[in-house]
């Protein structure tokens, strides 16, 4: 993880193939102010366009509680980003 001195940035945590596509299973990520989930997924895409493949299917968590791309993430939270979950 990116180490972080700034109580606003977001820790960010990626799950299953994700990590392979970022390069990192958790990075810290400078959030000012609340921000939207989908508002948010697109600059994570600026950063990692490979990640955009899985748009349809990625689920997102803020503090340990699944959400929705309408929701906001505010400043400090948690954030998983995962492929749905697959059974076997």
């Amino acid at each position: 993880m990116s180490s972080s001195s700034n109580p606003a940035d977001l820790r960010v945590l990626f799950f299953g193939h994700l990590p392979q596509i970022t390069g990192c299973p958790e990075t810290a990520w400078p959030l000012p102010e609340a921000l939207r989930v989908a508002d948010w997924l697109e600059l994570l895409y600026q950063k990692w366009p490979g990640l955009r493949a899985s748009d349809a299917s990625l689920r997102v968590a803020v503090n340990l509680e699944y959400t929705h791309r309408s929701a906001l993430i505010p400043p400090g939270a948690e954030v998983a980003v995962m492929p749905p979950v697959q059974g076997g």
